[in-house]
Parts: C-alpha cells; structure tokens; sequence
C-alpha cells in the first residue's frame, strides 16, 4: 500500500492550529508599524550621514583656507633674519665700507640659506644652450660660442623646485655661420 499525505488547508485545519497561526502572523498593521518604525531609523542615520559629510566638508574648506593663509609661514620666517641684518647695517652710520660689504655679504648667505631650505634656486645659465623654459632672449648677438648658447646673464631666473618662477634673461649667441 501507498501511503497517504495529508496536508491540510485552512478550511480542513484544527481551529487550534489556526488560532496558533494568528498568534505567530502580525497584523498588517503591526507590520506597517515596524515598516514605518525601519523607516524612520534609515531616515535618521541618513540624516546623520549627511550632517556628518557637510561637517567634513566644511572643515576641509577652513583647513584649505588655513593652509592657503599661512603656507610662506617658515620662509617668512627665515626672511626675518635677513631683514634685522639689513636694518641693522643700515642703522651702524659709523661702518665703513669694508664692514658695510662683509654685513651684506653675510646677510647675502642668510637668504640663499632661506632660498635653499625652501628648495627656490637661481638659474645662472651662462655657457648653457638656451632653454625657453629657463631662459629668456633678449636678444641676439654675434658670438664665437655654438649657436643658442647663452652667452651674458643679464639677470639671474628662479626656480622653485622644478617649477620656473622667473626665467633668466639672458644674450644668445647667433653662431659664426648665421
């Protein structure tokens, strides 16, 4: 013989199984409770989130702001010593000539000793093969030097780190056969 599967359905179950359902289903209006309840908990952590990121962002900013404001804050710094040598040798109205051109010989090291902590080095190109980059033609000139090679620095250029701050300007040579 085969055996039998019984399976009941609502209308064919025991009262008391269909009374222990409705005990263990919420109603449709505890479960719209607890819907409702889920969503306002995601609304608040959201809501959060979102104050904590404008929190950041603007805290960013201020930051951004702040190093903008201050970043020549230790090369202005190194600068103050060069200055109070030049006020200073300039207030000594006894110094000759000689100690005049010792102090600012001096005062001359302190602010290439400021330019290189801050890496910003000068371009002294002369004998080099011009570089637009680097160097700025004044003009041409008849020269026995190979052709666009620098031949007089009428001032020195600057670079910070690798970056031109003011090109050199400078003579090129036209060469013998130009």
């Amino acid at each position: 013989m085969q055996d039998e599967i019984k399976t009941e359905t609502p209308d064919t179950a025991p009262a008391g199984a269909q009374a222990h359902e409705k005990d263990i289903m919420p109603s449709l209006e505890e479960q719209l409770q607890a819907a409702e309840q889920v969503a306002a908990e995601h609304h608040d952590a959201w809501l959060r989130a979102k104050a904590e990121t404008e929190n950041m962002r603007r805290r960013a900013a201020e930051e951004a702001d702040k190093a903008r404001k201050f970043a020549v804050e230790g090369f202005a710094s190194e600068l103050l010593a060069v200055k109070d040598s030049l006020e200073a040798a300039l207030a000594d109205a006894s110094a000759s000539t000689e100690k005049l051109r010792e102090g600012v010989e001096l005062t001359l090291k302190q602010l290439s000793a400021a330019f290189g902590k801050y890496q910003l080095y000068d371009v002294d190109p002369i004998g080099d093969k011009f570089d637009p980059h680097l160097h700025q033609a004044i003009q041409v000139v008849e020269s026995d030097q190979p052709a666009n090679t620098v031949v007089t620095v009428l001032q020195k250029g600057y670079r910070l780190h690798e970056r031109t701050l003011r090109p050199a300007l400078v003579l090129v040579a036209k060469g013998k056969d130009a």
